[in-house]
Order: C-alpha cells, then structure tokens, then sequence
C-alpha cells in the first residue's frame, strides 16, 4: 500500500501515468475505475497483470499470476557463466 496520491486526473501521480497509459503499458493499460485495482509488476519492472478492484490479494488468480512471475528466471541470471 502507499499513501493516499491522485491515480486519475491532471494531477496523476507518474506511477499511476505509466500503468494507466497504453505508450508505458500497452497489455494492461486504460483508467483507474476504484480504489485498489491491483498491478503485477515482473522482475523486470514491466507490468505483467492487472486485477480488478474487487479481486481479493488472495484469490487463485493473483497467487497463480504472482507465482508465474516468479518462475520466469532473472535476465542477469541468465547472462552470469555458470559457476564450477
């Protein structure tokens, strides 16, 4: 959770600017339509879901997306020589 900060409007905070904006966030753009919409946000900082308002943190769907994302191995793994 943050503090209270403007998600719609001329006055949108940049984070809620990139999620909401299709330029920044082309797969789960558009507006903000109540309090608590859920973002999913990858290792690599790109959104990778989004969930409805009314999508509890711990519904099936959220825990599988999450844990999903979590499987997805880390670029800088990937480039590191394996270790002997």
């Amino acid at each position: 959770m943050f503090s209270k900060i403007a998600v719609t409007g001329k006055n949108k905070a940049p984070l809620y600017k990139d999620l909401t904006e299709k330029v920044a966030n082309p797969n789960f753009s558009g507006g903000i339509k109540w309090n608590f919409t859920k973002f999913l946000i990858g290792k690599d900082g790109t959104v990778v879901d989004r969930f409805a308002p009314t999508t509890k943190p711990d519904a099936d769907k959220v825990i599988a997306a999450i844990e999903k994302a979590l499987s997805v191995p880390d670029k800088d793994a990937l480039e590191q020589p394996a270790q002997p």
